[in-house]
């Protein structure tokens, strides 16, 4: 074969990666059309065809999840359906996965999401820290609206579970941001709302660990202490206490994050 035939042959190939490429490119900028576009060209040579499924169904996720049109939900569907997962490498197979996940979540099946995301905790942390916090927080979600529609009892033991799960990821990987929030989640809802209160203290303190997302952790966790684990702490005491406790608890956490800043 001449350099000339070869260059010829190569080319096509090359221009197929550089879309799929520019799709997960424009994905990660959550330009969500432009990745549709894109994927959808590299799906037209066999080489890059499933990888560019997998990123055209994510990207039809996350539009679901901006402008709530069905239509967006039901290609991501198709979509996932046609993928041949033998076909894709660790984090492609990865990404499918929690794309599966995703559609049953949008769905509202958050127990069958759940499941899926627990699936992959072992094989995203593999990959790396954020491909596997982006499969705990979404696990963790998961199970949080998978446990709203449980009895009491039962909902105590299943995220009395999450807590422990959580627990042991931050054992693990002590920056976990996604562990950070889930184990406070995990523990209130299991009704020990003094446990949950030092997680959140010890949430905010290590979120300097968290490196970029230290930021949004904090938000959630404030918003997650005054809108739920301080209530939860007052409601315990007898009426004519409650609001006292509740000045002084607030007082307290100011003073956690005014120290920890």
């Amino acid at each position: 074969m001449t350099a000339l035939m070869l260059v010829a042959t190569m080319a096509p190939v090359m221009a197929t990666r550089a879309d799929l490429a520019r799709a997960r490119a424009l994905y990660n900028e959550r330009q969500f059309d432009g990745a549709i576009e894109a994927s959808t060209a590299a799906q037209r040579t066999p080489a890059t065809a499933d990888a560019a499924t997998v990123v055209l169904a994510r990207a039809h996720l996350e539009r679901y999840r901006e402008r709530a049109d069905p239509s967006d939900l039901a290609a991501a569907r198709v979509a996932l359906g046609t993928v041949r997962a033998a076909s894709l490498d660790a984090r492609d197979a990865n990404d499918l996965l929690l794309a599966l996940g995703e559609a049953l979540f949008f769905e509202d099946d958050y127990g069958a999401a759940a499941q899926l995301f627990e699936s992959g905790l072992i094989g995203a942390r593999m990959l790396g820290p954020d491909p596997g916090d982006a499969m705990l927080d979404w696990w963790g979600s998961a199970v949080e609206r998978h446990a709203d529609r449980l009895a009491p009892e039962s909902r105590a033991g299943v995220l009395g579970r999450l807590r422990d799960r959580m627990a042991m990821e931050l054992a693990r990987n002590p920056s976990s941001g996604a562990a950070a929030y889930w184990v406070v989640v995990g523990a209130r809802g299991s009704g020990d709302a003094d446990a949950a209160w030092d997680s959140a203290i010890a949430g905010w303190v290590r979120v300097r660990l968290a490196g970029g997302g230290s930021a949004s952790l904090r938000a959630d966790l404030d918003q997650l202490v005054l809108e739920g684990v301080i209530p939860d702490r007052v409601r315990q005491l007898p009426p004519e206490h409650r609001a006292q406790a509740e000045t002084d608890l607030r007082t307290d956490w100011a003073l956690v994050k005014e120290r920890w800043k």
